[in-house]
């Protein structure tokens, strides 16, 4: 666990969610969350520098010595819109019921910042224990979907599998599926968990149809194993990379970098090196992976491994200083000298040229 001195003698500080369990598995943890049984604006701010507060949710972030560190009230939340941001209900509850809004009971462990007493309302100790992930109540997917995408994530962290229950809860849910929610936060969900680069868990999102909350279009596996082609092509999108072979992410709110990225792919198979090559000169790498899971993995590595790095060196100065005029036949005498350059890379630059007055010189005759 992250170490932070706070002098504080109340018990009613506690390390809350992710910190405790990667605690307890051995892992670090970058965040630093705490909770406050109460209200944690009122009392956080004196243990340093306040960053920022947070009313409608009770929250407030503290330099701490040097650490940013993120103090939370305890809350009481209901969902009055199901797959939205949940509201509010009373700020200052019980330490109990505020474990009890989480998503699984891994995530709902407590350890004092006073006396390091670990607190398990749900049974989060044995789940641990036994590599299972467990909602809180049955409500919980129906409340906020996007608890079966982070559910997907923890499998693909920790190995964890879903409890027999949970399973259940997330096939029904998954067969009736609410699209009023909140795509923005199933993107951020879908982000963190494919920025894992896991064919395993991407298998997994296919195979049990969490894809549904994404699209209702049937989607199938592709032949392709896509985290072997992201360890030879790094890109900094590795999530659209999976999510796009979905096809249809109408209902996510893309950039217009993820969106060009989708609109660069082509499709249909390209039949030739050239094709290839202007079908991907001004496009992402992620563009390139998606045609070659999609289409044809063969033609994406050829252009990614050879022709992307083949580029012809004459300009349109050259082509005026030959007697050209600027036209849009300039557009056609570069094609004509970049198929050249694909069949033999070697061709130098005066060999260019030299293509280009033979060209010249065939309009003529």
């Amino acid at each position: 666990m992250n170490i932070i001195k706070i002098k504080d003698n109340s018990n009613k500080l506690y390390f809350i969610g992710g910190i405790v369990r990667d605690e307890l598995l051995g892992l670090k943890s970058f965040d630093i969350d705490i909770t406050y049984v109460g209200n944690a604006m009122e009392y956080c701010s004196k243990f340093g520098e306040v960053i920022r507060k947070n009313p409608d949710f009770g929250t407030i972030r503290v330099n701490v010595d040097g650490q940013e560190a993120d103090f939370a009230s305890t809350r009481f939340e209901t969902y009055p819109r199901k797959g939205h941001l949940p509201v509010v209900e009373k700020i200052g509850c019980s330490l109990k019921e505020d474990v009890m809004r989480r998503d699984f009971t891994i995530n709902a462990l407590a350890k004092s910042v006073t006396t390091g007493e670990i607190i398990d309302f749900t049974g989060g100790l044995e789940d641990l224990k036994n590599k299972k992930l467990r909602v809180l109540h049955d409500e919980s997917f129906i409340d906020d979907p996007t608890r079966i995408i982070r559910g997907l994530k923890f499998r693909i962290r920790f190995g964890f599998e879903l409890e027999e229950h949970t399973k259940n809860l997330q096939r029904e849910y998954l067969a009736n599926i609410n699209r009023d929610m909140s795509y923005k936060r199933i993107k951020k969900e879908l982000i963190e968990t494919f920025n894992l680069n896991s064919q395993k868990g991407f298998e997994i999102f296919i195979n049990e149809g969490i894809y549904k909350l994404v699209t209702p279009n049937e989607v199938k596996l592709p032949k392709v194993n896509i985290e072997e082609l992201l360890n030879l092509y790094k890109v900094k999108n590795i999530w659209l990379v999976y999510v796009g072979v979905l096809g249809d992410l109408s209902s996510l709110p893309l950039t217009k970098v993820e969106q060009k990225i989708l609109n660069d792919v082509p499709k249909k198979v390209m039949k030739s090196d050239f094709e290839l090559y202007k079908a991907f000169e001004n496009a992402n790498t992620e563009s390139v992976l998606l045609y070659g899971i999609l289409y044809d993995e063969r033609g994406a590595k050829r252009y990614l491994d050879k022709l992307r790095f083949i580029k012809t060196k004459i300009t349109g100065n050259d082509l005026a200083n030959l007697g050209i005029n600027p036209s849009p036949e300039y557009g056609k005498i570069f094609d004509a000298v970049l198929k050249e350059k694909l069949k033999n890379p070697e061709i130098s630059y005066d060999e260019e040229k030299s293509i280009v007055r033979e060209i010249m010189s065939n309009k003529k005759s």
